[in-house]
């Protein structure tokens, strides 16, 4: 067991726990700091104009048939995580911080790159993974900065309080996140070629302007005496509501599943339970203070590392019991 966690702990996770160390220590400020934020912004514009740009048509239109998959999925991101964030709000004692952080966690869309990975692995439909784990990410753009509009601005007194989102937040976001996607895809034909020859190039700018967003996001926080409104008290109460999300989330798409076959349940299971970084970050960047985007991101961060060890013991199960039952094994091909 011991020998599987250390095998699913993303070294980019540590990498970002270093940027946390660093901004702690070491925060941006002045001239400097103002650069960084440039410096990032221009990273993310960067980011999702790669992402449009690696977006496959072939790949969507083979699993967009499915569409009571795609559909549960998207009600599972949507719909049952919401909820789910609220609900963890409304626990007695769990700080308007840690609430607040938990529930924009909660309105992300879902991964793409490791929901693919961890279907294949486990001997799920492919296709429909790469399909609904677009359609949530594309939708995502839209759904998630008006959720947070909704939620986290009416929880905070229409947008009067600290955590307040506006509509002109939700307008930021589809011009610097949106239009440079669309134009990525737009280009594909041209430039998917030399984007799909150069992945270490997108994995480059996807990481680094991520890490790039953590360091600024968190140096402004701790500027602004972010951890001493988060005592360890805090980050332990956040990494045991993580590991109760996640669970109650996990065993909600295995009972849901069972309405589909093996496969697309193990579809339903991956992309319905993730929550994406690669796009969290840069949408709390995009719609909230600087000041405030270190403290909302560090639920999102030690939740995709939560995730994706679960996922891994997960999905390595999963295939070793499609070995073992050759008539659950046949099904995983279809």
């Amino acid at each position: 067991m011991l020998t599987r966690l250390r095998g699913a702990l993303d070294p980019f996770i540590v990498s970002l726990m270093a940027m946390v160390a660093l901004a702690s220590v070491l925060p941006a400020r002045g001239e400097f700091a103002v650069l960084a934020d440039q410096i990032a912004n221009a990273g993310i514009v960067l980011l999702f104009f790669l992402h449009g740009a690696k977006l496959s048509r072939e790949a969507i239109a083979s699993g967009a048939g499915n569409w009571r998959l795609h559909l549960a999925v998207l009600a599972m991101t949507f719909g049952v995580f919401p909820l789910l964030g609220i609900g963890i709000g409304a626990i007695p004692g769990v700080p308007p911080l840690v609430a607040t952080g938990m529930l924009f966690l909660a309105l992300l869309p879902s991964t793409v790159q490791s929901s693919i990975a961890f279907t294949s692995i486990a001997g799920g439909n492919v296709a429909a993974a790469v399909c609904s784990a677009s359609f949530s990410n594309l939708i995502g753009m839209v759904l998630t900065p008006l959720l947070a509009a909704l939620l986290i601005g009416s929880a905070s007194g229409g947008g009067a309080g600290p955590w307040g989102v506006d509509l002109a937040a939700v307008e930021k976001i589809l011009a610097q996140l949106l239009l440079p996607f669309v134009a990525g895809h737009l280009l594909r034909p041209w430039i998917g070629d030399f984007v799909g020859r150069n992945r270490r190039l997108t994995v480059l700018v996807d990481r680094g302007s991520i890490l790039l967003v953590v360091y600024t996001a968190f140096g402004a926080a701790v500027v602004e005496g972010l951890w001493g409104q988060l005592p360890l008290t805090s980050l332990a109460l956040i990494v045991a509501l993580c590991c109760l999300l996640l669970g109650v989330v996990l065993a909600l798409t295995w009972l849901w599943g069972r309405a589909f076959d093996r496969p697309d349940a193990i579809v339903l299971l991956f992309c319905g339970s993730k929550k994406s970084l690669a796009s969290g970050v840069p949408i709390a960047r995009v719609l909230f203070p600087a000041a405030q985007v270190g403290a909302l991101i560090l639920p999102l961060m030690l939740f995709h590392q939560i995730q994706l060890i679960a996922c891994a013991v997960i999905a390595r199960a999963l295939a070793r019991g499609a070995q073992v039952a050759p008539g659950t094994g046949s099904a995983a091909s279809r």
